[in-house]
């Protein structure tokens, strides 16, 4: 089911105000999860794009975030946050993104699983090591996450701090 704006933009409305007062309700989240959104779309960083307008952050994942730096074996600092929201834009290109959409988080995005060209987009970041299984909300991806650090793919290949604990601090 394609949403029309109106629809996906009512859907997000009435999560906002859920959220607002204290959660999504019961009826607001399996409306929120029924919804497909499909477009061109705008890379905002490693797991957040951005269709017709409509943020999306990707389901179960947590990239190394946009102004995070890694450590290079070397000792030299490497703007891997960048590098992560980079190799999605590179990987999407122009091509149409779809997105099955699972929740809405607490900042009002919709959450979801993305995929371009047929690929899972969520999956093929932690793979190539640019984004963690983030296990807090799904296992979805933590075979993809053993293979990259195996492989030390991306981040993998450097000292990082994890996303969530970056954030923290």
């Amino acid at each position: 089911m394609k949403p029309d704006r109106k629809s996906l933009a009512a859907a997000i409305l009435a999560a906002g105000i859920a959220l607002a007062a204290g959660g999504l309700t019961p009826d607001a989240a399996p409306a929120a999860r029924a919804e497909t959104v499909s477009g061109t779309a705008s890379v905002i960083d490693g797991d957040t794009i951005e269709i017709h307008g409509a943020r999306i952050r990707l389901h179960a994942i947590d990239a190394i975030e946009k102004d995070q730096r890694c450590r290079r074996p070397d000792g030299s600092a490497w703007r891997c946050g960048r590098d992560a929201a980079f190799a999605l834009a590179d990987r999407i290109g122009r091509a149409p993104v779809t997105c099955d959409i699972r929740d809405i988080d607490r900042y009002g995005r919709l959450v979801g699983i993305c995929f371009g060209n047929g690929e899972d987009l969520n999956a093929w970041m932690v793979r190539n090591g640019w984004a963690l299984a983030y296990r807090r909300y799904g296992t979805d991806y933590v075979g993809e996450e053993a293979e990259a650090s195996a492989a030390r793919r991306g981040i993998w290949a450097a000292e990082f701090m994890a996303p969530w604990d970056w954030r923290r601090r």
